[in-house]
């Protein structure tokens, strides 16, 4: 999926426990490892036991936490989080951890995820006249947990699942304790690793455990809060949902591809996923190459299915996304070009499978397909790891509204003429699931048939911007 076209990243959330180390300084890399989950804001809160010290800032990790910034964090619990936001939403209001005083102490909360009553819960806290100062429904996580039902952080933790609808994942740093905690429908994944030198960690994903020294221990299970101390790690409540629902396109595209999921790498699944495609839609060609990067595992897979040699046909800037400054008139009609560089030597005169993870808007499989129909591809046959996205997602990725979608909107056929392919297919949902080796009824297929698990309340983005 290219960058341009693609539904927004979740959140990545982090959380440290360990008396003898520096934990702003692992917070760091561990953010570092999660920064393709969110590029606009990063933030980090350590508590010593006694007070929560925080820094946050718009930008990536390496740009925000220099060697100034982290010296002040002292302490021997930490947490951390690395922010996507939606249109509109790009302040400093909204970035993370959320800190706050209660009459328990300080708080601060990290959030992955998107609850689907929180304008409700919005409302009403305004109503007892809790002041709000962002649009993020991570705030009013934060307040709730703050200033709600429950005389210690443990009853208002069990509290708050009872009472919050939709997706979360959540790190919350009190001053001696950490806790950490998933939604009872397991939607997005959180994981708890251990430190070789002592101490405990939690993160979006196990990819962030190894660049720190740690190892992967387990998922936290859907419904679960953990508490982690000096003592290390102990379950207060596991409330799951009567049926698990894990979100699809964790598999297909958000997490990295060596994280693991279920005691399987990402990579495997999605070459998979790509062998799945295969036998489903084959094509008569003669290469088959990924669109950079995040296609690339079901492209390996899709060759070894097919026994179509995979070869590269095009080289990705990898950095022109992260500049501030913006091209010109001239050098924004080239699009495509910017991000691209197509190889002629693998494409002249050949017929091209192209893998993409998916399509959503459609905005640049087009002018992809032109580009190597310009470096000479003689056919070029677009296969997609994934079924089409028909649906909005409304539990932590703002994929696009039912306009914005484009096979919404258009038959496979009609998506085909209008990128100009010589021919389009897609990955169906039975087989995706097969290649994800979960059961049909322990994920959320919402943005592919419309049917999610838990009730939608619609608001409109301008008075309550999603994550």
């Amino acid at each position: 999926m290219f960058e341009d076209d693609r539904p927004a990243h979740e959140c990545g959330i982090f959380g440290i426990v360990a008396p003898d180390a520096d934990v702003a300084r692992l917070t760091f890399f561990g953010l570092y490892a999660l920064q393709h989950r969110g590029q606009e804001s990063t933030g980090i809160a350590v508590s010593n036991g006694r007070s929560i010290r925080y820094h946050k800032e718009m930008g990536l990790v390496s740009q925000v936490f220099t060697e100034e910034k982290l010296r002040p964090l002292a302490g021997y619990l930490a947490i951390g989080h690395t922010r996507y936001s939606t249109t509109g939403t790009s302040k400093l209001e909204n970035a993370q951890p959320f800190v706050v005083e209660s009459a328990l102490g300080p708080l601060a909360v990290g959030h992955n995820g998107n609850l689907t009553n929180a304008a409700s819960l919005r409302r009403e806290l305004l109503n007892r006249g809790v002041g709000l100062t962002s649009t993020s429904d991570s705030e009013v996580i934060t307040q709730m947990l703050a200033g709600g039902e429950g005389r210690t952080w443990d009853e208002k933790l069990k509290v708050f699942m009872v009472r919050a609808q939709g997706a979360y994942c959540l790190t919350v740093l009190t001053r001696d304790v950490l806790y950490a905690m998933r939604d009872p429908w397991g939607l997005h994944p959180l994981c708890l690793g251990r430190l070789s030198g002592g101490g405990w960690v939690v993160a979006s994903e196990s990819c962030a455990f190894g660049p720190i020294g740690g190892r992967f221990v387990r998922q936290v299970e859907p419904g679960e809060i953990i508490a982690i101390t000096e003592e290390g790690p102990r379950t207060l409540a596991h409330m799951p949902a009567p049926r698990v629902a894990e979100c699809l396109f964790e598999y297909i595209y958000f997490a990295r591809p060596d994280s693991q999921l279920h005691g399987t790498t990402l990579h495997a699944i999605r070459v998979a996923q790509g062998r799945e495609l295969a036998h489903e839609a084959p094509a008569d060609a003669d290469v088959v190459i990924p669109v950079p990067d995040s296609a690339t595992p079901a492209a390996i897979g899709y060759a070894q299915g097919s026994g179509i040699p995979y070869t590269e046909g095009l080289i990705k800037n990898r950095y022109i996304g992260r500049t501030f400054i913006q091209p010109d008139d001239r050098l924004r009609k080239v699009g495509i070009s910017l991000k691209f560089n197509a190889l002629p030597d693998n494409l002249e005169g050949r017929r091209v499978v192209l893998i993409d993870d998916s399509i959503v808007r459609g905005n640049t499989s087009g002018p992809i397909v032109r580009l190597l129909r310009e470096a000479g591809a003689k056919e070029v046959h677009i296969r997609v790891s994934s079924p089409p996205i028909k649906h909005p997602c409304f539990l932590g990725v703002d994929m696009a509204t039912y306009p914005e979608l484009i096979a919404h909107r258009l038959s496979t056929a009609e998506i085909c003429e209008l990128l100009g392919a010589d021919s389009l297919a897609y990955l169906s949902l039975d087989g995706l699931i097969r290649a994800t080796r979960r059961a049909s009824d322990c994920v959320c297929r919402g943005c592919f048939i419309g049917q999610y698990p838990v009730e939608i309340e619609l608001v409109d983005k301008e008075v309550f911007e999603t994550r």
